[in-house]
């Protein structure tokens, strides 16, 4: 009997083991890093047969030795990446013969910076963001810009302190001087009932422009799209002014002086906050935008006293001046001008007055131009440093 139970025993050990060994399926579809072809940024042009080309910046795990040639078919080998490009019909045709001319899979799950030059952004980009948000291999978080000229060749910069263009972008953005747009972003823009998008506009810094022997890339203003095309671009100082309405200004520095008084204040922006408030009265349509930001003074040349509180108000004034004013030159610019409403004001009056929306919705690009519009800004300055304007000589500090 004893035999009987240890051979069951046995058995049903045997049998479990048989059947974990079923689940454990091991490495064996397994892929290594020196097979992929990892994408660090891509860039869509124009093609010559006015069709798609398709350019990526390529990450190459282990560098190529002392020796070696530095030349690659199709673009050349920079330390630790190189370019490849390639063209057809549609952004999808142009990844399926760029994959064809790699010998490593492409993987794109590296992928941070969307590049679009500026002759493809004029044509349309609708159709090619279309492929970005479908396919599942392409990361929606990667941030989208446009680039004077070819993106190609803004891909194939070195920059001084970062290893490569995408990481120089990248940088730069994440600094929140200038708009920060996603790949899913942009698509929810160019999908929302104002069709209009905005992006950072990329130049080449030529090393003429300052102390290096290398072309950079810079953020330099943004472009503004309509209807999926490109229709204009925004200097850097009018890309500031349009950061306010949209809520997205998060750093600053304004510096302001008096006409009574040499020297300047700088203050630092701390936080901002912006309201959209929409009104139809009498088949008027108007929008008054409420600004509130405080702000800390970080430097004072002037010899005004800071612990003042005229000298305090007199400056908080001068401020919501030079925001008021900076607005109000973007909004000449964007809405008379281009009649592009890339401040949402369509998704507020849609949310705020839905039955007559539903009525004026076709014709919104006509009653955007004469939206009249309104400005209400409150600043308030929460720190001051020191009491009097320049530090005395010998004083503690």
């Amino acid at each position: 009997m004893c035999k009987i139970r240890a051979i069951k025993r046995t058995f049903t050990l045997f049998l479990l083991i048989c059947l974990t060994s079923i689940v454990l399926t091991g490495c064996w579809d397994r892929t290594e890093i020196n097979d992929l072809a990892l994408i660090l940024a891509a860039g869509m042009d124009k093609g010559k047969k006015n069709n798609i080309e398709l350019s990526v910046l390529i990450f190459i795990p282990h560098p190529q030795q002392s020796g070696q040639g530095s030349e690659m078919s199709g673009g050349k080998s920079s330390g630790q990446s190189f370019v490849r490009s390639a063209e057809g019909e549609t952004v999808a045709d142009a990844m399926a013969r760029l994959q064809e001319a790699l010998t490593r899979k492409v993987f794109w799950g590296q992928n941070e910076v969307l590049l679009i030059g500026d002759k493809l952004a004029k044509k349309g980009i609708s159709e090619q963001i279309d492929f970005w948000m479908r396919h599942s291999e392409p990361r929606i978080r990667a941030d989208v810009f446009v680039s004077k000229g070819n993106a190609k060749t803004v891909l194939k910069t070195m920059p001084e302190l970062e290893k490569d263009a995408s990481k120089q972008l990248r940088k730069i953005v994440k600094t929140h001087i200038g708009v920060k747009v996603t790949v899913k972003d942009l698509l929810q823009m160019l999908s929302s009932e104002s069709n209009a998008a905005v992006l950072p506009w990329v130049e080449n810094l030529s090393p003429s422009q300052m102390d290096s022997k290398k072309a950079i890339p810079t953020i330099n203003g943004a472009a503004i799209f309509k209807d999926g095309k490109m229709v204009g671009r925004l200097s850097d100082k009018e890309t500031r002014g349009i950061l306010w309405p949209r809520n997205e200004i998060k750093s600053g520095v304004f510096t302001i002086s008096f006409k009574d008084e040499t020297g300047y204040i700088s203050l630092n922006l701390l936080r901002s906050h912006n309201e959209l408030i929409p009104s139809i009265r009498n088949g008027k349509w108007s929008m008054h935008i409420k600004t509130n930001a405080e702000l800390e003074v970080i430097q004072n040349t002037t010899k005004f006293n800071l612990f003042d509180p005229n000298v305090i108000k007199k400056a908080e004034q001068k401020v919501e001046y030079e925001i008021d004013q900076r607005e109000r030159f973007v909004f000449t610019e964007v809405q008379r001008k281009l009649k592009a409403d890339i401040f949402g004001f369509a998704d507020e009056f849609e949310k705020n007055y839905p039955q007559i929306w539903k009525q004026k919705r076709d014709q919104w690009n006509e009653i955007f131009p004469e939206v009249a519009v309104s400005f209400e800004t409150k600043v308030n300055i929460q720190r001051t440093g020191l009491a009097d304007g320049k530090p005395k000589r010998g004083a503690e500090r």
